[in-house]
């Protein structure tokens, strides 16, 4: 437990001195900034005032930008290490492979979550003292749902920079990644597969497959009971696992595909040819 402590507190220390983290955070902090700014506070849309205007706008933006950012800053941590040639000194350490591997990803998540969050609670502290109204409730959803898709491809970035040989090369597999789940949330591929006239229970479940599209639908699950924009989608969802089943697989999907990644990426980095 201690090594790994020492080697999630290493991961952070270095990140907070690098020139990534200072962007990573303006760019969240500004956005929560801009947001007050352009008054979303102040609005009111399908019954929702005060502050849940403002999150359901933060967790649409979150979706573009959260997952690539994740994904090129943590893609670097065993590729940049073993590039860097730093990597047999880090193994030559009286430290575990688990204690490194896991602490490591888990500085990584703490770096890259933290931000997130602390905009929300810089804006919820922000409505309190405004005497503007906060729905807690949809404030601890939102944020279990930031932390499972900040897990997810903190997983998947951990895989891809255990297999990549280079910084290059994850960072390249990263990006392309992040294409092919857009893909996917744009509803592109999956156009073809309607267009095949595949049963839509299928379609959609293939769609959800998706941590980015089953994320999306969850924020509209909040922002809207029935999903009016899904269409006949809806329908297949909310019949087969109701709103509340239906979110908790929207927390629990993209947990398990993180760590099902990041076990993968262990593995082989253990069965690996290491320095």
């Amino acid at each position: 437990m201690i090594a790994f402590l020492r080697a999630a507190r290493l991961d952070v220390q270095e990140s907070l001195r690098a020139r990534w983290f200072l962007f990573y955070a303006l760019v969240f902090g500004g956005i929560v900034v801009g947001l007050f700014v352009f008054g979303l506070t102040e609005s009111r849309i399908l019954g929702f005032t005060g502050l849940s205007r403002l999150l359901v706008t933060y967790i649409q933006l979150c979706v573009a930008i959260l997952p690539i950012f994740v994904l090129i800053t943590t893609v670097r941590s065993v590729a940049g290490d073993r590039e860097a040639g730093v990597f047999e000194y880090m193994l030559s350490l009286p430290v575990p492979l688990s204690a490194w591997y896991w602490g490591r990803m888990t500085g990584r998540f703490t770096v890259v979550f933290l931000p997130v969050f602390a905009a929300m609670a810089a804006a919820a502290a922000y409505a309190e003292f405004r005497q503007i109204g906060v729905a807690w409730d949809l404030f601890a959803v939102y944020t279990l749902l930031l932390v499972s898709l900040a897990w997810a491809f903190l997983g998947f970035g951990m895989l891809i920079s255990v297999l990549a040989r280079s910084s290059d090369v994850a960072q390249t597999g990263a990006f392309l990644l992040w294409l092919v789940l857009l893909l996917f949330l744009d509803l592109v591929l999956l156009g073809v597969l309607v267009r095949e006239q595949m049963p839509l229970e299928l379609v959609v479940g293939l769609a959800l497959l998706n941590p980015l599209q089953s994320f999306r639908t969850a924020a509209i699950l909040l922002f809207d009971p029935q999903m009016v924009v899904l269409g006949p989608a809806a329908y297949v969802i909310l019949d087969s696992l109701g709103a509340k089943g239906y979110l908790a697989f929207a927390l629990a999907w993209p947990v398990l595909l993180g760590t099902g990644a990041a076990a993968l990426g262990y593995r082989l980095f253990r069965r690996g040819d290491l320095p």
